[in-house]
């Protein structure tokens, strides 16, 4: 059998000193700071050749896992690349050879089209519910440039990805009691190459419903909220009744 050499990191940001502060109540230039230092530390892990994925995430309110009450990201490196991301990465390289298009590209083109969906807008990201959303009130960012690996973002559209970020975070704390949320960078593993098929992206899953027998069994998930409903929610500021 193959064996797995147990190395990588495990870093927590600590996004402000003030305890309690909410992301959506920090000024855009801080929130802006936090990613700035996702940017910084992945391109600083990923010199050591053997790690091969480094995951970003938050996990806000403790359905969602928090640990920690002071206001905090984290940041993973491994050895290998997560399973889901394997399969998200293979499903956008079927979907171009395929189509002849970036499958991100196409949801950012055709979503900002439609518009039922999208919940916010600037010059360099777009943020919507997604079509056929796995949980209520699930939402993602997609910058509008197509690019595969997120610690390569231009430092220039950073402040526009902090702004979305902050104001998307903010909707979905008006529109649910008790928000309990997880945030995770999707981008491709930090040794390969870039890609015209993959386009990373951020997704944001409010924790309103468990993961059960079903989900776990089938894969399947169960989504009460329509991703259309879920926007108009958010873009009124109105409040989600269970």
């Amino acid at each position: 059998y193959d064996r797995m050499d147990g190395v990588g990191s495990h870093e927590v940001v600590i996004e402000t000193p003030v305890h309690g502060m909410l992301l959506e109540d920090m000024p855009v230039s801080d929130v802006a700071d936090i990613f700035r230092t996702f940017m910084l530390r992945v391109n600083e892990i990923k010199k050591d050749p053997c790690i091969k994925y480094v995951m970003i995430f938050k996990n806000f309110g403790r359905n969602a896992g928090a640990s920690l009450a002071h206001p905090h990201s984290q940041i993973i490196a491994m050895p290998m690349a997560p399973i889901r991301v394997v399969q998200e990465i293979d499903g956008a390289r079927d979907y171009r050879e395929e189509h002849g298009d970036c499958v991100f590209c196409d949801i950012v083109r055709q979503e900002a089209q439609d518009g039922r969906r999208v919940v916010g807008e600037n010059d360099n990201f777009l943020a919507v519910t997604p079509y056929a959303s796995r949980f209520s009130f699930e939402t993602w960012i997609l910058p509008k440039k197509h690019a595969s690996h997120f610690e390569n973002s231009d430092p220039a559209a950073v402040p526009d990805l902090a702004a979305i970020v902050k104001s998307t975070i903010g909707k979905l704390h008006v529109s649910m009691e008790d928000l309990s949320y997880n945030l995770i960078v999707h981008t491709m593993p930090v040794q390969d190459a870039p890609t015209d098929h993959y386009h990373w992206h951020i997704e944001i899953m409010p924790k309103l419903s468990l993961v059960a027998g079903f989900e776990w069994g089938t894969g399947f998930y169960i989504n009460t909220v329509p991703p259309e409903a879920a926007a108009e929610m958010m873009n009124k500021g109105k409040k989600y009744k269970i």
